[in-house]
């Protein structure tokens, strides 16, 4: 039987250091949940690959899927135990890396080479190629240092989206790269529960749901919505900002942190958990989603699933997973964006009950779905495994 081993370093690290889970360590620990009882940790640590026994896998796996107040004790103890005493790792059958962790570093080709017979990654998207002026600086060198691992040395890789799947078809094209067997499996949002709570504000709201980051164009909506305060005053909706703080994002943080006009207008929750989540979602007059650039848009599909109206940028990925359900503007068209939330704002406003009729018979993807693609990826990752074995 070949057991699936998951490079959990990058979640480990997160926990460890308290941060919340982003949309990529999401995907990542539903891989953990999926595969949990049928599969080791591998952590990258102390210039060693350190995979742990099966109890230590499952104990790590139980932490990360519910963190205890003894996640570091545990985790600390797990991981130095099989460091210390597993000196000699055995070579993997199969291993996933779903986080882009590692694949930067210079010495991961020939280590993975090394430890595991065949690998599977999953990208996420190539935004720091195609478009580096939305990520931190010299982003854009490592990503095509983590391609170049993936396909180099990939057995396959997963992705989110088509429009991911094309945007690293013409990456490979332009490079002269021959690319490892790509799936697409779509992702599932977040087990967010419906179970609707009171309403968390009396005045109509809009929800802006994501790291505060550059590419998520908080800016827009927060110029737009100094501009509703100084013509309506009080009768303006309010806007909350749900996300961690991000990189290069001094701008819109000077607005947060500064602008009197804002004040009590525009709310930010930089922690929420997935109950307010929920309940901050479903009460809402729509989830604004005005990104220069998305893999995929977890915001969108988990508004969609609770009946939430959408106003989207106009981009490929979103009408791949949305179709023509959310109202879709240019992510620069001011004027637009304005109108529509106003028009939104309004109780009885035609526009958002139409698109509710929109929303009729909506279905989320599933992560069995997702992963239905993923097992079947394996099968023919452990055939091929098996012919080589037989061969010797």
């Amino acid at each position: 039987m070949f057991l699936v081993t998951i490079d959990i370093t990058r979640l480990l690290d997160r926990g460890l250091q308290g941060r919340l889970p982003t949309g990529v360590d999401r995907v990542s620990l539903e891989y953990v949940r999926h595969f949990s009882g049928r599969a080791s940790a591998l952590v990258r640590f102390g210039g060693r690959w350190v995979t742990l026994g099966a109890a230590d896998s499952q104990r790590v796996f139980d932490e990360l899927l519910t963190p205890s107040a003894r996640f570091g004790l545990v985790v600390r103890w797990c991981v130095g135990k099989a460091y210390v005493l597993r000196l000699k790792q055995p070579r993997q059958s199969l291993l996933f890396n779903v986080g882009h962790s590692g694949l930067n570093e210079p010495g991961y080709a020939s280590d993975v080479q090394r430890y595991a017979e065949r690998t599977v990654f999953f990208l996420h998207d190539l935004i720091p190629i195609t478009h580096p002026e939305y990520c931190r600086v010299g982003e854009g060198p490592k990503h095509r240092q983590r391609l170049s691992t993936m396909i180099s040395q990939g057995s396959a890789i997963v992705v989110n989206s088509t429009a991911t799947l094309h945007a690293l078809n013409d990456y490979a094209v332009q490079c002269g790269l021959t690319l490892p067997p790509c799936v697409v499996a779509s992702l599932a949002p977040a087990r967010l529960t419906p179970k609707v709570a009171e309403r968390p504000l009396a005045a109509p709201y809009f929800v802006m749901l994501g790291t505060i980051e550059p590419r998520k164009n908080h800016l827009l909506l927060l110029h737009l919505w100094r501009q509703l305060v100084e013509e309506l005053g009080d009768a303006a909706p309010r806007l909350v900002i749900i996300g961690q703080r991000g990189w290069d994002c001094e701008q819109v943080v000077d607005l947060l942190d500064r602008c009197e006009a804002l004040r009590g207008v525009v709310i930010e929750k930089s922690h929420c958990s997935d109950a307010e989540l929920s309940n901050w979602l479903i009460h809402a007059q729509a989830l604004l989603f005005p990104s220069f650039m998305e893999g995929f848009g977890m915001p969108l599909v988990e508004a969609l699933m609770l009946g939430v109206p959408v106003v989207a940028s106009d981009l490929p990925v979103f009408r791949e997973i949305a179709g023509a359900i959310p109202e879709y503007l240019n992510p620069l068209d001011g004027v637009g964006w304005r109108q529509l939330v106003l028009e939104y704002a309004q109780p009885e406003s035609a526009a958002r009950q139409a698109q509710c009729l929109r929303m009729n018979g909506y279905v989320a993807p599933t992560w069995s779905q997702h992963f239905d693609v993923v097992e079947g990826l394996i099968d023919g990752e452990i055939s091929q495994l098996n012919q080589r074995f037989t061969a010797y």
